[in-house]
């Protein structure tokens, strides 16, 4: 049925414009509806098409671009309303939002309760924040203003904001990294192996937040990840196991939207993360869990003072809400494989997978122990043997053919390519390779598209101990485009210590 109030009734003329996932609708500043209501920019409002509503953000616009009786919708707003150009919206007033109050009764350091979070959750899942709203609420619970209590209460709401998949297997098993290490993209092996050995590993996985490629990102460039959840349980049912994007299924929907924030302010705080990684594996339907903690001074944790505390947050959340978790820590002093982007990354991949003789060492030994461990960590494998077992499966071509169905499963498979630019940084001097600025080397990565630009990113060649010549090439930086490649070497030479030498 339409909405009730027919007199607040405008038709959509389709602008295209894109504001990525915020609602946002467009009104002339002297149309009926902006004056009767007393609507101005920014307000928020309710807009209705027949039995579905959202709400979104109002821009005024001053000009000839729209009739009086026309309204517009960014593209996110029109595919959520499921909207065409000509069709008839009615708009209505957004009643306060009460949690809001929790938001700001955080900012003065106060302790929420699970209860708290629930409702803050639940509105943010509806919608209900804006941008600016959500950025408020990742502010404050940033750099650590989150008590061990509050984490395990936002996980819990989290959880509970969305659906859980409930599988028949009383061992499911999930894997996760905490990042900041470029490349490192060990995720598709380890699930070949372990779903090789006939253990259930559903994996949805994120895209990227701060990083040139999240395990999504990478594993879209080979197939598909944007599976339901009803294709998911035929994957894991016939294979095993899957790789895909969590947020296709909406398993913790307000945390797909929060990542979308934090993207846009390069923010990735530890209790949020917490929250946000064990509540997918939570919702998920997993059991025992691995997280895998890379240290460094460029890392994202730089500290093993740091990895500690975060090791022990993580324990203890995930026995609060029932998951059996493991975790290590590992080096993180530089890249993990050669390729950081995408495309770059799932190279990688198929090389380790496929047994190549010139496949990244470090990233299949780093494979093939977190798949020992996960092995281990069911029980059905003694102390010390899983390491042998998932070597033993990866390198018979076992885990090649596993993961080669579940790409042929979730949709089928295809070959990553390079992009079309690319500049060589060379080597100033001869000397030995003696630190890697991960960080710099990230952000090289992102500036020259990754992961928008799919091939876009670096291929490395230049771990530390590494000896090189003068003119050697150090790394190789790919983009889709001639603008964002100069734009990568720009900063690049203004940050020319990412990889250091020392003579």
């Amino acid at each position: 049925m339409e909405h009730e109030h027919t007199n607040n009734t405008l038709k959509v003329k389709n602008l295209g414009i894109d504001t990525y996932r915020e609602n946002i609708v467009f009104m002339r500043a002297d149309c009926h509806i902006c004056q009767s209501e007393g609507f101005t920019a920014l307000t928020r409002i309710i807009v209705h098409h027949n039995d579905k509503s959202i709400i979104a953000t109002l821009n005024v616009v001053h000009s000839e671009l729209l009739r009086h009786d026309e309204t517009a919708l960014s593209t996110e707003a029109m595919k959520r309303l499921s909207v065409k150009d000509g069709d008839c919206l009615t708009f209505s007033h957004l009643e306060h939002i009460d949690s809001l109050s929790y938001v700001r009764a955080k900012m003065y350091h106060n302790e929420l309760s699970e209860q708290h979070f629930k409702e803050i959750i639940t509105d943010i899942a509806a919608g209900r924040y804006s941008n600016i709203e959500l950025a408020a609420f990742i502010s404050v619970c940033s750099d650590d203003n989150l008590s061990m209590n509050e984490i395990t209460g936002l996980t819990k709401a989290m959880i509970s904001a969305g659906q859980r998949i409930q599988w028949n297997d009383a061992v499911v098993l999930d894997k996760h990294s905490v990042g900041g290490l470029p490349g490192n993209r060990t995720t598709p092996v380890v699930v070949s192996i372990v779903s090789a050995a006939g253990l259930t590993i559903p994996k949805t996985s994120s895209r990227a937040i701060t990083s040139p490629a999240g395990t999504a990102d990478t594993m879209e460039t080979i197939a598909p990840v944007n599976l339901g959840l009803d294709e998911i349980r035929q994957v894991v049912e016939k294979e095993n196991g899957c790789i895909v994007w969590g947020g296709a299924v909406k398993l913790s929907p307000a945390d797909d939207i929060i990542i979308s924030v934090e993207k846009s302010l390069d923010v990735d705080s530890e209790g949020q993360m917490i929250a946000s990684v064990l509540s997918k594996k939570a919702a998920a339907g997993a059991t025992h869990v691995l997280i895998d903690i890379p240290v460094g001074e460029t890392a994202k944790v730089r500290s093993s003072e740091n990895a500690e505390l975060l090791r022990e947050h993580f324990e203890v959340v995930g026995t609060a809400i029932g998951l059996k978790v493991k975790v290590i820590l590992t080096d993180g002093s530089q890249p993990v494989g050669r390729g950081i982007g995408p495309a770059l990354e799932a190279m990688d991949v198929l090389s380790v997978l496929r047994n190549e003789q010139t496949a990244p060492e470090d990233l299949k030994e780093k494979s093939i122990m977190l798949a020992g461990i996960l092995l281990e960590l069911t029980g059905k494998y003694p102390g010390g043997t899983g390491e042998q077992t998932a070597k033993e499966i990866l390198e018979s071509g076992t885990a090649w053919k596993k993961f080669k169905s579940i790409c042929k499963a979730q949709g089928g498979f295809k070959e990553p390519g390079y992009a079309k630019y690319k500049h060589d940084v060379l080597a100033e001097k001869e000397g030995t390779v003696k630190t890697i600025d991960n960080r710099r080397l990230a952000r090289v990565a992102k500036l020259a598209g990754a992961p928008k630009s799919p091939s876009a990113g670096i291929l490395f060649l230049s771990p530390v101990g590494k000896k090189v010549k003068r003119g050697e090439t150090l790394f190789t930086i790919y983009s889709e485009a001639q603008g964002e490649l100069d734009y990568a070497i720009r900063y690049m030479k203004s940050n020319n210590d990412i990889v250091k030498i020392q003579a």
